[in-house]
């Protein structure tokens, strides 16, 4: 089952109460105070993991609470930690407070953490309040709740390359033939209901990720059909390859069906349609489609690559040219990055000089 949206609720363990003790030990005439602190309450924490590939698990399950923290005991002895609860999420989750509306967090890395949800603070021991005025102070305190909210996650599907076109054009057969995915086929259109991520490698261990999008129709930045839901995951995707019926097998023209993907995508997201991209020339061993790739090349700047996806011809083409551009996009994406972290980086002070290195005066 397949779960990009859902809705849950999040609560940080509470802090533990502090303790108000005094010590009773022989040879120890007036003793003293001795309770100990409130243990801190557990996190509620989103972890990213490339194990999960839906938010499935938040569907079936909306309220998450972490543990409270233990209560300060005599002897100052201080309540244990609460511990974390832990919540796997795919790559590519969204939160979201519902309250606010306001994004709380981006998940885009593997292994990546963000608590959602803060553990309370432990409540003082009477042992932390002794003062040269008050040496048998009673007072102590409890601890504090944790944070608790009501959050929306969203998935958006992270993949190198997106495949994209209108249904019934072939995209869950071309991502079988150059990849591990495995989608379900058939000859009508809407197969695909939910995305499909697969690994093209190659022979010197190069990999790059494909994505299979539902189909869009006209329409769909109105979230006419299932709209937004589809385009939704597109957002992520780095390279796209418009996968085109050239056969126009359902009586569309391939050259009107590209003009409208691309209104699509930018009515959807401005510059959508601008990124990096190919043209997949689909359903090629159909009688019409030799008139339509002379028109198709005629007409467009972009490559494009004739195969047959069902017969897997010349699909081998279509990841030796979305190599380089996949492989251009990971270095401009790696200094990106890299350039962000010096920004970030504090400059170093400068040198402390020595009297025996001080710059004689002229």
């Amino acid at each position: 089952m397949f779960v990009d949206q859902a809705k849950v609720f999040v609560q940080g363990g509470a802090g533990g109460d502090g303790c108000a003790s005094f010590r009773r030990e022989r040879f120890v005439p007036k003793g003293g105070p001795d309770g100990g602190d409130g243990g801190l309450g557990g996190s509620v924490i989103f972890r990213v993991t490339e194990g999960e590939q839906s938010l499935v698990n938040l569907r079936f399950q909306q309220h998450w609470r972490a543990e409270r923290g233990g209560h300060g005991k005599g002897k100052d002895q201080h309540g244990h930690r609460g511990a974390d609860c832990v919540v796997e999420v795919p790559v590519g989750t969204m939160v979201w407070d519902v309250e606010t509306d306001e994004l709380l967090a981006d998940l885009t890395e593997p292994g990546q953490d963000f608590v959602v949800a803060a553990g309370g603070r432990g409540g003082r021991g009477n042992s932390r309040y002794v003062s040269s005025t008050n040496r048998a102070p009673t007072k102590c305190t409890p601890g504090k709740p944790g944070e608790e909210r009501w959050l929306r996650a969203v998935m958006k599907t992270v993949a190198d390359v997106g495949l994209v076109g209108y249904p019934n054009a072939g995209k869950s057969t071309l991502i079988t033939a150059i990849s591990d995915a495995h989608p379900k086929t058939a000859p009508y259109p809407f197969t695909t209901l939910h995305p499909n991520v697969g690994v093209v490698l190659f022979d010197d261990f190069f990999r790059f990720t494909v994505a299979d999008i539902p189909g869009l129709i006209d329409g769909a930045h109105e979230n006419v059909g299932l709209g937004h839901a589809f385009l939704r995951h597109i957002e992520r995707c780095h390279v796209l390859a418009f996968v085109l019926d050239m056969g126009g097998v359902d009586g569309r023209d391939p050259l009107e069906d590209l003009k409208h993907l691309r209104a699509e995508l930018e009515m959807y997201q401005e510059g959508l349609s601008d990124r990096p991209s190919i043209i997949v020339a689909n359903k090629m061993d159909l009688e019409e489609a030799a008139t339509n790739l002379e028109r198709l090349r005629a007409a467009e700047p972009y490559p494009i690559v004739p195969v047959s996806a069902e017969i897997e011809e010349n699909t081998v083409e279509v990841v030796r040219v979305l190599r380089p551009l996949v492989t251009e996009l990971r270095q401009r994406e790696a200094e990106r990055k890299r350039l962000e972290r010096e920004a970030k980086t504090p400059p170093a002070p400068p040198p402390v000089l020595t009297d025996s290195e001080e710059p004689e005066s002229e």
